[in-house]
This record gives structure tokens, sequence and C-alpha cells, in this order.
């Protein structure tokens, strides 16, 4: 029912506006993990978590194969949360030779829920490696979700996992998260740095209003 109600927003929207780039697939594929992962059968410490976030960082395809920095392993969009709301999406790329999923798992969906402006500012970086800024926490939570839950409250950035329904267990340290700026461009019709995106809330695509909205639905407003 639900991916019926997102389907019937998005085809109420100008058909110029939905021409299916590769930019806009991904800002659909992201606005289903966000359901799929706050749903009515989500974790509880992910909706928990999710309603003071400064931002979000969605991969909605991640795969183990072939998964190398420079090839494309995995696509993000990542949104600011404003008084206004939450921001249009920014995109970036994440990959690394180290990254890791459980055995027997192809592929996944992240979600990394941005607790503070420190890890905000850094995941906005041109290039921001996992585990390799001392400064920046950043939990991972996977199968035993409430277990990890004390650890993640003190982190900047807590990030979940989840294949084929279930969450499960991951690594990301090594992982690399570097900005799109070419696809910022393509979506938005003129160059815009992520900053712009994430912390001001410029750039409009009436593309990316259902995944502002799904994003509200579940951070309460």
């Amino acid at each position: 029912m639900i991916r019926f109600l997102i389907a019937a927003m998005l085809a109420l929207l100008p058909l110029a506006a939905r021409a299916q780039t590769e930019q806009q697939t991904l800002v659909d594929r992201a606005t289903l993990a966000v359901q799929e992962m706050l749903g009515d059968d989500a974790s509880s410490d992910a909706r928990s978590l999710i309603r003071r976030a400064r931002g979000a960082l969605i991969c909605p395809r991640v795969f183990k194969a072939g998964f190398f920095f420079g090839g494309q392993g995995g696509e993000c969009v990542m949104v600011g949360r404003l008084q206004s709301g939450w921001t249009p999406p920014a995109f970036y790329g994440m990959g690394s030779g180290s990254f890791g999923l459980q055995i027997g798992i192809q592929d996944a969906e992240i979600l990394f829920i941005v607790l503070t402006e420190k890890g905000l500012h850094a995941l906005l970086d041109s290039q921001f490696k996992i585990g390799g800024d001392a400064g920046i926490s950043v939990a991972t939570v996977g199968a035993g979700v409430s277990g990890s839950t004390t650890a993640a409250l003190r982190a900047d950035v807590v990030a979940f996992a989840r294949s084929r329904g279930l969450y499960i267990g991951i690594s990301l340290d090594g992982s690399l998260i570097s900005q799109n700026s070419a696809w910022n461009q393509a979506y938005y019709g003129h160059a815009m740095a992520a900053q712009q995106i994430v912390l001001q809330g410029d750039g409009a695509n009436p593309g990316a209003e259902p995944l502002r909205e799904m994003m509200g639905r579940f951070s309460g407003g």
C-alpha cells in the first residue's frame, strides 16, 4: 500500500521533473529505503534516533561484489534538517576495498543517521573516511539492534544496515564517502556544493519532494 502511495505521488509530478535520470532513480530508491527502514516493522531504535537527527545519508543499494572506490559500488543521497523541514538531497558515492558485509549477503541498504553538527559537517567534506577521523564517532548497528543503542546514543553518526528485510552486521571502517558534484549539477541544473543544499536548503527539484515528505513523516515534521 505504501509503495502504491509513493508511486502515486511520483506520478503527479510534472513529466519534465520526473524524467528518469540516474539521479531521480536514486532519489526514488532512497525514498523507498527510508520507508522500509523506518516503517512499521523497522527498528524502534532507528525511529527514535531519526527524531533528533541533524541529517541523514541514505544508500539504497550497496553491493558486496565489485565494491571499490572509483567504481559504482554504491550511490547515496544526503539530506539535512532545518527548522523549515528536510532539505533536498545532495549526491554522494561510497566505496572501499576493505568494505565488508556478512558472508552470503549480496547487497544491502544503509541509513546513516547524523546526530551532531560535528558529524554532519564531517560527512559534508569532499571526502570522509569512516574510522579515519578520531574526532568523529560512527556506530554501526546490525543484528541485535537494541543491545547496541547505549553506545549509539553517544555517537556522532549511527549506521543501520538491512538486507532482504533483516537488519545485518556490517563493517564500514575504511569506507570512503565522497561528494558527487556532477550529479548535483545534473539534478538541479547548475553547479551546487553539497553544503549549499544540505546546510542552506538551496536547490529545487520537484522530484525530491516525496523523499523530503517521507523524512518528515518519521522525524515528526
